[in-house]
C-alpha cells in the first residue's frame, strides 16, 4: 500500500501538467487570433497539422518508455530529464517574435510542434507511471483521483491567476491593464513554466516504481496486440469524444465573456459584488472538478467505474444543454450549471486513467505483452486530439458564422448564436457520443476482480512485484 506522501507526490505531476494544458485549452487559440495575429483559419489549420505528429510520436514515446531500463524504473526518469525543457517550450510558445507574418506563422508552427512533443515526452511516462506503482485496481483510483484532485487544483490556479498575471505585467511595463500585451503573455508563462518545473522534479522525488515488468515480445508484436485490444478502442472512442467536448467549453469560453457576456458584468453574492470574467468562470469550474474527483472514488467503488462514467455523462448532456437557453445576463445561473458540469467531468476525469490502468493489466493477461507505456500513450493521444478537434472546431465555426477578431470589434448576430451554441449543444452532443462508446465498454468490477486475481499470481510467479 503506498503513502499518502507518495499519492500527493504523483498528484503533483498533473499539476504541473493541468496548469499547462488548461492555458492553452482556455487561452492559447484567443492568444494566437487576439495577440499573435494569426487568423482564425490559420490557427484551426495549425492544431490540426500538429494533430498528424501527435498521432506519431505518443505511440513512439509510449514504445520508448516501455524499453527504458535505469536504476528510477521505466518512465519515472523522464520526469527528471524533461522537466526543464517542459518549462521553456511552454514560455516559447508564448513569444511573439518582432517579424513579418511569414517569420511568425513559422514560428508558431515550430514552438507549436515542440511544446507538444515535449508534453509527450513528459506525460506519457507521467500516466504509464500508474500501471506500474501498484498492482491493485482499487488503489490505481485512488491514486487517479489524487492525480486529477490536484490536476485541478493547479488548473484553478492558474485560469484564476493568468488575467492578473497578465495585467501586472502590463502595468509593470505602464500599459494598460487588458490582458493583450505579447510580452505580457510571455512573462506570465514563464512564472507558470518555473512552477511546473519545480512541481515534476518534486514528483520524481516522492514516487517510485514498484512492477518491474520487462518487454518480452517484438514492438511490432505490441503494436498487433493493442490493435486486437476491444476493450482500448472502445475506451478511446469515448476518451476523445469526452476530451473533444471539454476542448470545445474550454476554447469557446474567452470569446464568450468577451463578445457575449459584458465586460463590466459583476455577479452578486449576497453582500459581495464581485466581477464577472473568464477567469473567474473557469477557477470556479476548477473547483467543482474537484468536488467531482473526491466523488469519483467512492461512487466507482461502490456501483463500478462504467455505471459511474455512463451516469455522469448524462449530467454533461443536460447541463451542457441548458446553457443555451440562459440570457447574457443571467450570469448566476450560468455560473450554477457551470459547477455541476464541472463537477459531472471532475468525476469523469479519474475513471479514464484508471480504466487505461485495468486495460493495461487486460493486455498483459490477454496478450502477455508489458505495453504499458504504448497503452498510456494512447490516453495522451486522445487528450490532443481532443483539444485539436475541439480547437479546431471552435475556430472554423467562428471563422463560418463571421467572428471579427478585431479589438472592441461588435459582433453579427449569427456570431453571437454561433458562439451560444459551442457553449451548449455542441458538448451536449458529444457527450452522447461518449455515452455510446462508454456503454459498450467490456471491463467491468467482476471482470477486472477476475484479471487481477489471475494476474496477481503471474507477476508473483515472474517475481515482478517490489514491496
Amino acid at each position: 500500500m503506498a503513502s499518502i506522501k507518495e499519492k500527493i507526490g504523483y498528484g503533483l505531476g498533473d499539476m504541473s501538467s493541468s496548469m499547462f494544458w488548461k492555458v492553452f485549452s482556455a487561452y492559447l487559440p484567443f492568444f494566437y487570433t487576439n495577440v499573435f495575429g494569426l487568423s482564425l483559419t490559420a490557427t484551426s489549420t495549425l492544431v490540426l497539422v500538429a494533430r498528424i505528429w501527435d498521432a506519431v510520436s505518443d505511440p513512439m514515446m509510449g514504445v520508448l518508455a516501455d524499453r527504458t531500463q535505469t536504476r528510477w524504473g521505466k518512465y519515472r526518469p523522464y520526469l527528471l530529464w524533461m522537466a526543464a525543457p517542459f518549462a521553456i517550450a511552454g514560455v516559447l510558445l508564448f513569444t511573439t517574435p518582432d517579424a513579418s507574418e511569414t517569420v511568425k506563422t513559422i514560428w508558431a508552427y515550430v514552438t507549436y510542434l515542440l511544446m507538444m512533443t515535449v508534453y509527450t515526452a513528459i506525460n506519457v511516462p507521467y500516466g504509464s507511471m500508474l500501471g506500474v506503482m501498484t498492482a491493485d485496481s482499487d488503489e490505481k483510483t485512488i491514486f487517479s483521483s489524487y492525480r486529477m484532485f490536484f490536476a485541478y487544483g493547479g488548473s484553478f490556479i492558474v485560469l484564476a491567476g493568468w488575467e492578473p498575471l497578465c495585467r501586472y505585467f502590463n502595468a509593470r511595463q505602464g500599459l494598460a491593464l487588458e490582458a493583450s500585451n505579447s510580452n505580457s503573455w510571455q512573462w506570465a508563462m514563464m512564472v507558470v513554466g518555473a512552477a511546473c518545473f519545480a512541481l515534476f522534479l518534486l514528483t520524481f522525488a516522492l514516487t517510485r516504481e514498484r512492477l518491474r515488468t520487462v518487454p518480452n515480445v517484438s514492438i511490432g508484436s505490441d503494436f498487433r496486440a493493442l490493435l486486437r485490444n476491444r476493450p482500448w478502442w472502445i475506451l478511446l472512442g469515448g476518451v476523445i469524444s469526452f476530451n473533444f467536448l471539454n476542448a470545445i467549453r474550454y476554447t469557446v469560453i474567452p470569446f464568450f465573456f468577451a463578445s457575449v457576456v459584458s465586460r463590466e458584468a459583476h455577479l452578486s453574492l449576497f453582500s459581495w459584488e464581485v466581477l464577472f470574467y473568464a477567469g473567474l468562470f473557469l477557477s470556479v469550474g476548477e473547483v467543482a472538478n474537484m468536488v467531482g474527483v473526491a466523488l469519483a472514488s467512492p461512487l466507482s467503488m461502490a456501483v463500478g467505474k462504467k455505471p459511474t462514467f455512463l451516469f455522469a455523462l448524462v449530467g454533461v448532456m443536460l447541463s451542457s444543454a441548458a446553457f443555451y437557453f440562459l440570457s447574457a445576463e443571467a450570469y448566476l445561473p450560468m455560473l450554477l450549471l457551470q459547477i455541476v458540469f464541472c463537477i459531472l467531468t471532475g468525476v469523469i476525469s479519474p475513471l479514464m486513467w484508471s480504466m487505461y490502468a485495468d486495460i493495461s493489466d487486460y493486455a498483459e493477461l490477454r496478450f502477455r505483452t508489458a505495453s504499458t507505456g504504448l497503452i498510456f500513450s494512447s490516453s495522451s493521444m486522445a487528450q490532443k486530439f481532443g483539444a485539436a478537434f475541439g480547437t479546431a472546431g471552435v475556430t472554423a465555426m467562428l471563422a463560418w458564422v463571421g467572428y471579427n477578431t478585431q479589438a472592441d470589434a461588435v459582433q453579427t448576430t449569427a456570431a453571437i448564436d454561433g458562439i451560444r451554441w459551442l457553449m451548449s449543444f455542441a458538448p451536449a452532443f458529444i457527450a452522447v457520443v461518449s455515452f455510446v462508446f462508454i456503454a459498450c465498454y467490456p471491463l467491468g468490477k467482476k471482470r477486472m476482480a477476475e484479471i487481477n486475481r489471475e494476474l496477481n499470481e503471474l507477476r508473483a510467479q515472474a517475481g515482478v512485484i517490489e514491496n
